[in-house]
């Protein structure tokens, strides 16, 4: 008798327990959600069988067998339904249907899986419970979909501890790339992470590339708003050595360089440097300049043999000026088709900056491509003590300009053909200004075309859905039309209408 009583206690506490295992499967331990799972099943069969005479008379009526038809079918829908999501998860494919496109991988990170030449091992090092299990199993879920060489393991460091002492693991959520004798480590799971640790594993030798200064150019070492370190931090994820020096001082600085960048120089370089840059370009070296307006530097007799000119003036574009900025400060949209610029689609932010032109020149070898342009709008303000400049007939000078070029020559003999990417501006680069999408993506790309590693030109990853939107002004007017004037309008028309209406009844 005491049994009946407890049995509608024993049937409540095996669905109980069942269901809070089921709830628990992502975030208890196996052996708490095995504990549940049986509890429930040793209750429930004791309900069941404490009610097996009742249950006996009630299935023997009309209305139960009609019940345990409908309950049939539900269950045989269900196995069908399982066995398709089975086929599906084995054999399908994946969709991403989010407006944008945020957890499809990066065309960057698509192009190095689909170059791949040699075997990628990931070692992850984390619990199922710990904060980036599920980031590093969502994002290398694709990385092994889009490419047969990447192979992922998980591992419980507390389960296997030596293997966490052999990969020198010192804090959870740390995965590990193996590719032969190189190892990588990933502190933080996000998807340019990822690629960078991919690029570094499977690169034999990194490029190296030397900041010059000196001059009193930005230095990669300064972590201020005008300083360069986010710049050595993104280049350094790319898989490159970065360097920073003066030549004047260290003569064999441009050995083994890869790519020379001149930061925007304060201060003239003087002749014997020059000659060591020409010597440099002479053999094939390639060069960045982000050279600012209004500033003597050194290098414009030196670019001038080039075909090169930067100036005179600072670029105003009433098209793609930043909304309530500075006039000078510009959020361009215009790409030309060269592979640094081919299929981008983030604005770069370049805040003061002056036109870059080509012109003639006896090197008939060397080819010139504009980069990114203003648009048919912009002048090149040549008064700069207004705060709101117009176009002055006769002195300012009509758009559109290039505002970024590319330059190469063609190889003629057995040396490698020098490069150089002129950028009218190096503020676009500091520490206040790359974090903009374009930014990374535009001195990455400059980068990566220059030292040969066409590999890592694309868009960058990404590492959130969060876009920021800055609006032109006639962006801007219409924003402020719509919602201060149009939409009042609209509401206070409706209640109008509405009140007419009501008042004829």
């Amino acid at each position: 008798m005491v049994i009946k009583h407890l049995l509608p206690i024993l049937g409540i506490l095996g669905v109980g327990t069942g269901i809070g295992g089921l709830l628990l499967t992502q975030t208890a331990a196996q052996s708490t959600v095995f504990l549940l799972e049986g509890i429930a099943l040793v209750c429930l069969v004791i309900y069941f069988a404490g009610n097996w005479t009742r249950l006996k008379t009630f299935s023997g009526s009309r209305s139960t067998r009609l019940g345990f038809n409908g309950i049939l079918a539900i269950l045989l829908m269900a196995g069908i339904l399982t066995i398709i999501n089975f086929l599906v998860i084995r054999h399908g494919g994946r969709w991403d249907l989010s407006e944008t496109r945020n957890f499809s991988l990066a065309p960057q990170t698509l192009q190095v899986l689909g170059q791949l030449g040699q075997d990628v091992r990931v070692l992850v090092f984390a619990h199922e419970r710990s904060p980036g299990f599920r980031m590093y199993r969502d994002l290398l879920e694709g990385y092994a979909y889009s490419s047969p060489r990447i192979s992922v393991t998980y591992v419980d460091p507390e389960k296997e501890p030596g293997l966490a002492r052999k990969y020198e693991i010192s804090k959870i959520d740390t995965a590990v790339f193996e590719s032969g004798e190189r190892t990588v480590h990933v502190p933080k799971p996000s998807e340019s992470n990822l690629t960078s640790a991919l690029i570094r594993v499977t690169t034999a030798d990194a490029k190296r590339l030397v900041f010059l200064e000196g001059h009193g150019e930005r230095r990669i070492t300064n972590q201020e708003r005008g300083g360069l370190s986010l710049a050595k931090q993104s280049l350094e994820a790319q898989g490159y050595r970065i360097t920073h020096g003066s030549i004047r001082k260290d003569l064999a600085l441009l050995d083994d360089t890869a790519v020379l960048i001149i930061p925007g120089p304060r201060e003239s370089i003087g002749p014997e440097e020059l000659t060591r840059i020409a010597h440099f370009t002479a053999k094939g070296g390639r060069v960045l300049l982000l050279l600012d307006p209004q500033v003597t530097n050194g290098l414009e007799e030196w670019i001038a043999q080039w075909g090169l000119a930067l100036g005179p003036g600072i670029v105003v574009d009433p098209e793609d000026r930043v909304a309530q900025g500075s006039p000078t400060a510009l959020l361009v949209r215009r790409f030309t088709n060269h592979p640094i610029t081919k299929g981008f689609t983030s604005p770069v932010l370049l805040p003061v900056l002056q036109p870059v032109s080509f012109g003639q020149t006896p090197d008939t070898n060397l080819a010139f491509t504009s980069l990114l342009q203003s648009s048919e709008e912009s002048w090149a303000e040549t008064n700069f003590v207004e705060t709101n400049p117009e176009f002055d007939e006769g002195t300012d000078e009509k758009g559109p300009f290039a505002l970024a070029g590319a330059l190469s020559r063609k190889r003629t003999g057995l040396e490698p053909a020098p490069a150089m990417v002129v950028i009218g501006n190096s503020a676009f680069a500091s520490n206040t200004y790359l974090q903009f999408p374009g930014n990374t993506d535009f001195l990455s790309n400059a980068v990566a075309w220059l030292a040969h590693e066409d590999t890592l030109i694309s868009v960058s990853p990404k590492e959130s859905a969060f876009a920021p939107f800055i609006p032109n002004p006639t962006q801007e007017h219409m924003l402020f039309a719509v919602q201060v004037f149009s939409v009042p309008f609209l509401m206070l028309l409706s209640g109008l209408t509405v009140w007419r209406r009501r008042s004829r009844l």
